[in-house]
């Protein structure tokens, strides 16, 4: 589970331009709990530059859940919009962000519409 989400994280560091947020700037905190524990990453965007570090500290944005959920997340096999819907992931902060920041996760299996260019699984 974590080594998904490890790869995840790290092909976003080193792509260090995702031309999908070429129009967002901010900085996005997701904060994986569970039980007790809490993992940190930080992804910051300035027009579409990347840097990702483990770091809990303040962010404009703010993203929390499970890390088994955040997994099936970021391999594409469910859709992190309709996880925050359901009340399985929290969002703090700039919501707008959120919805850009969307664009870098596969879509799940077999859903319809517009297919994210660019997305990369991280199986």
């Amino acid at each position: 589970m974590a080594d998904a989400i490890t790869r995840f994280f790290e092909d976003l560091d080193r792509r260090g331009f995702e031309p999908l947020l070429e129009k967002a700037s901010g900085t996005v905190r997701f904060d994986l709990s569970e039980g007790a524990r809490t993992t940190h990453w930080l992804l910051a965007i300035e027009q579409g530059r990347l840097r990702v570090d483990q770091e809990d500290r303040e962010a404009d944005t703010i993203i929390g859940t499970n890390p088994l959920l955040f997994e099936q997340i970021v391999t594409g096999r469910e859709d992190g919009i309709a996880a925050m819907l359901r009340g399985d992931l929290t969002v703090s902060g700039d919501r707008r962000l959120l919805v850009q920041v969307e664009r870098i996760f596969p879509s799940p299996p077999g859903s319809r519409g517009p297919q994210r260019v660019g997305a990369r699984e991280a199986s």
